[in-house]
């Protein structure tokens, strides 16, 4: 399901979220909610939504200033070298394949992409990641899992062969940040979903 920014037969999360929360405290017509993170519409987990425009932009500094702790997992084709590292490369947008595309240097249109990862579990043909992403940039587990030869699980996009029941095998399991009016930590954590099961 996409965020946002769906066509009019379609729903997407904003849509349930904003009706949950006119349910939830009785609102009439219509229920502000600001859009503070995204995930690709085949990618499961947390999001962070804002109830008044005053949390959204506090919130929206946080992702902009990295403030804001990610963590995702994934289910990837193969076994990667070592325990664990980091990952960085420049990334531009391939519009026109609808891809986010490694550049073997910094050219103008890329941006630099960094995340860490950590091998959970293998069994020799598909291996358990956790990934904390140190930059949100669109689709950059995806693009550098794949350019290092560890494609995600159903991400035909990016040079998966190997199926997945229901979207992708990348998963928001966790966001902690600071609460934009009480300056207390929030740690949100998001259950695996059902196709996650036989693994």
């Amino acid at each position: 399901m996409a965020t946002m920014g769906t066509t009019a037969d379609e729903t997407s999360v904003l849509d349930v979220a904003k009706a949950y929360i006119g349910r939830k405290y009785n609102k009439p017509g219509s229920v502000y909610l600001g859009v503070v993170s995204r995930l690709d519409s085949l990618v499961t987990g947390a999001l962070v939504f804002a109830r008044t425009s005053k949390a959204a932009a506090r919130l929206s500094e946080q992702f902009r200033e990295h403030r804001v702790s990610k963590t995702y997992w994934a289910l990837v084709s193969g076994t990667p070298d070592g325990q664990g590292g980091q990952l960085e490369h420049w990334l531009w947008r391939d519009d026109a394949a609808r891809r986010t595309r490694i550049a073997a240097r910094q050219r103008a249109e890329t941006q630099l992409a960094r995340l860490q990862w950590t091998l959970l579990a293998t069994d020799s043909k598909t291996s358990l990641l956790e990934v904390q992403l140190e930059t949100g940039r669109k689709h950059q587990i995806r693009a550098q899992l794949s350019h290092i030869g560890l494609p995600i699980l159903g991400d035909t996009r990016y040079d998966s062969s190997a199926p997945f029941p229901r979207g992708i095998a990348l998963h928001s399991v966790a966001l902690s940040l600071t609460h934009p009016v009480s300056k207390e930590t929030i740690a949100v954590h998001a259950p695996l979903p059902r196709s996650w099961k036989r693994w």
